[in-house]
């Protein structure tokens, strides 16, 4: 009991008051009496609002609600449940011991519960790291309706909640793939240069169909026009390529360009398996983390999530020579590599590049690099003083290199994307449609 009373602030303001009575009675002795029945009818009412707030031995009910993973860079809802088991109506602070990655030290939510009634509280948490978050006890502190006296309660609701990579932002566009509305997150639609010679069914003609396509045999057992209808060629191999080195630490709105990637990543390779095709993923450093074949079984989206919640990076150089070697030894059909890196400068570039061709020989290479949006407000920004003109005209040399990267890239064949993180997964998912779309794979 002792441990869970606490008294409020108004307790020693009264007590501050009743010695400053006590003072002046040095000089007006007729006011010791006043101090003395401001202690007393102070003490009475502690004991009497101490008596209601104990009346109950559980007077207050709490738990917590919360998925077991969270999806990273979105708002994840967390519930607490309470009830109110006094027969009075009371005041209380909810302090819930939120994981630590959050550094919210004065998280602190007040309610107001009618006697014998519930409520439930609702917060919003958006995690920016990958890995486990614990969330430890809730803390109730209920204040007694003379608001003297608050009594705590503690409830244990230890949890272990996984952050994984957005499978919010990841259902979405499943979502909108399955029905064929990818234009509304922001996909083009890529007018198609011919048709797939990927036979499905034939069907009769109707108006607007194309008249190369009618099946005169067919035609001729109906005695009606009848069309070949084809499809988007399926079970094609793509594979999200992912560099975990240090040039993808670099943060922007929270979360790194390493995370940024691994969502990305966790997108294409979900609406490629809506496209029926097979999806794989690769991530390397030093040397080669994660291999994860090309497939297209119910149980490969779960694989993929799986192996993205785990990585990590040592803020090593990548080896884009050992990646050429595994590729060549294990990825025997062509296929489309989704490369996730970034170049600073047009040396970092060209020292990679002999490794880049070689795998672009092989297979379609699609290379996704990053565009820096700090130099973009630099450049954007208007120059007032000698230094800001020296200054802006450094962010234009590399925002300029960065361009000619993407030139360096398509003179050696090899198609790339320049892109902002935070448009980096409608740019990628665009880049692979048209690609498929033009029978590019």
């Amino acid at each position: 009991m002792i441990k869970s009373f606490y008294l409020n602030n108004i307790v020693y303001y009264i007590a501050g008051s009743a010695a400053v009575v006590f003072v002046l009675s040095y000089f007006f002795p007729a006011w010791y009496r006043i101090g003395i029945l401001i202690l007393l009818l102070l003490l009475m009412a502690v004991v009497v609002d101490a008596i209601l707030v104990y009346s109950k031995k559980n007077g207050i009910g709490a738990e917590r609600i919360v998925s077991e993973r969270f999806s990273i860079g979105d708002p994840n809802k967390v519930f607490i449940n309470l009830s109110n088991h006094y027969a009075f109506p009371v005041r209380i602070s909810i302090i819930d011991e939120i994981p630590i990655q959050f550094q919210d030290r004065n998280w602190l939510k007040k309610a107001k519960l009618e006697r014998a009634s519930g409520f439930t509280l609702n917060y919003v948490l958006t995690p920016t790291s990958r890995g486990e978050y614990i969330f430890n006890d809730i803390n109730i502190y209920v204040h007694a309706p003379l608001q003297l006296v608050k009594r705590r309660y503690t409830f244990p609701a230890k949890q272990i909640v996984k952050v994984y990579p957005s499978y919010v932002q990841m259902r979405r566009y499943q979502l909108l793939a399955v029905s064929n509305r990818l234009q509304e997150a922001g996909v083009k639609r890529i007018r198609k240069v011919g048709h797939s010679m990927e036979f499905e069914h034939i069907k009769e003609y109707v108006r607007g169909d194309d008249y190369r396509t009618i099946n005169w045999k067919a035609t001729a057992r109906k005695d009606n026009l009848m069309v070949n209808n084809y499809t988007d060629e399926r079970s094609q191999q793509i594979y999200c390529l992912i560099n975990k080195g240090r040039v993808m630490k670099m943060p922007f709105n929270g979360l790194t360009l390493l995370d940024h990637a691994i969502n990305a990543s966790l997108v294409l390779s979900n609406v490629a398996l809506v496209k029926q095709d097979k999806a794989g993923l690769i991530t390397f450093e030093k040397n080669l983390d994660t291999f994860l074949q090309a497939d297209k079984k119910p149980t490969q989206m779960s694989l993929v999530l799986e192996s993205l919640y785990r990585q990590k990076t040592d803020f090593l150089e990548a080896d884009f020579e050992k990646l050429f070697a595994v590729i060549r030894n294990r990825i025997t059909n062509r296929s489309l590599l989704v490369l996730f890196t970034n170049f600073e400068s047009v040396e970092s570039l060209q020292r990679e590049m002999p490794a880049l061709q070689k795998i672009a020989h092989y297979h379609l290479l699609l290379v996704v690099f990053f565009e820096n949006t700090e130099l973009k407000s630099i450049v954007e920004r208007k120059a007032d003083s000698l230094e800001n003109i020296y200054i802006r005209t450094i962010a234009e040399k590399f925002a300029y290199e960065k361009r000619l990267m993407v030139k360096e890239l398509h003179k050696n064949g090899i198609p790339s994307i320049l892109t902002t993180p935070e448009n980096l997964t409608v740019n990628t998912v665009n880049k692979y449609l048209e690609l498929k779309t033009r029978m590019s794979i």
